[in-house]
């Protein structure tokens, strides 16, 4: 691991954070990305790693974030696009125009992704989507109504941006695998985290109540983050698939529509603005 340079989004508590910890004990040079400047401080400097503060909510942050990690870093090893969450009951539009779940869950690291491609692509990296089987209760993906204006639910949404991680994954795999980038989708299982607090709705309560204490810690909960970024790609995991617990599982019949994946890669990026 020494020597690997890891992106990890989202990385200021829950998952992002126990990975981080994890990765930087095995030796290799972490990069804390998060939205609280409080807390990604305070993961910083517990393990000795610089970070940046970008607000998913506004594509530009990550315009800047990305600029910022081409001319900081001269090679990317491997970049966990980990940042995201559910937010709430009602449907609220970002600055960008887009549906909050929509936009801080997909759009942003899918930009971040396209924004970094060319050094992804010649350090012949690693991306990681956390992804979550909340993507089997996304229900019908209508790439038609993609920013949720007609019958928006919080958790749908929610379960929608999972079932996207998914299939940005493996259209990422298709494109670029050939040129010596690997992509790969998990779920981390239940986790005790904090990402549904900020917004409200009924995950909250879900998140807050007393079974929470059957939930998995982060540090287990980033296990198969962990596992995929400190081994190597065909050779301990294959690129392209979904995992849960270091095992490939079984997506939704949607996640696995190729054509699907095609085309909500070509309206992410006219919504992410690129050309």
């Amino acid at each position: 691991m020494r020597g690997k340079t890891i992106i990890i989004t989202g990385a200021s508590d829950g998952i992002g954070a126990a990975a981080a910890r994890q990765l930087k004990s095995q030796g290799a040079e972490i990069v804390v990305v998060g939205r609280s400047a409080s807390k990604t401080e305070a993961v910083a400097r517990e393990i000795s790693s610089p970070y940046y503060l970008a607000d998913f909510a506004r594509l530009d942050d990550v315009r800047k974030l990305a600029a910022a990690l081409n001319k900081d870093f001269p090679r990317i090893d491997v970049l966990a696009n980990n940042a995201g969450g559910i937010m709430g009951s009602k449907r609220k539009v970002t600055v960008d125009g887009n549906e909050l779940t929509i936009q801080v869950n997909h759009l942003a690291p899918f930009l971040l992704t396209n924004l970094l491609m060319d050094k992804l692509a010649n350090s012949k990296a690693t991306v990681i989507a956390t992804s979550s089987a909340a993507h089997k209760w996304a229900g019908k993906l209508d790439l038609n109504d993609i920013n949720l204006e007609n019958d928006y639910k919080g958790l749908s949404a929610y379960g929608k941006t999972k079932l996207m991680n998914i299939l940005f994954t493996k259209e990422l795999h298709k494109r670029f695998h050939s040129i010596g980038i690997s992509a790969v989708a998990f779920h981390p299982g239940v986790v005790r985290t904090n990402f549904s607090q900020e917004f409200g709705g009924g995950a909250r309560i879900f998140y807050s109540s007393p079974i929470n204490r059957l939930f998995l810690s982060p540090e287990k909960g980033a296990d198969t983050l962990v596992w995929v970024a400190s081994t190597e790609p065909e050779k301990n995991w294959k690129s392209g698939m979904y995992y849960h617990r270091r095992k490939i599982r079984q997506p939704s019949k949607q996640a696995e529509d190729a054509a699907l994946a095609t085309e909500l890669w070509d309206q992410s990026t006219k919504l992410a603005g690129l050309t």
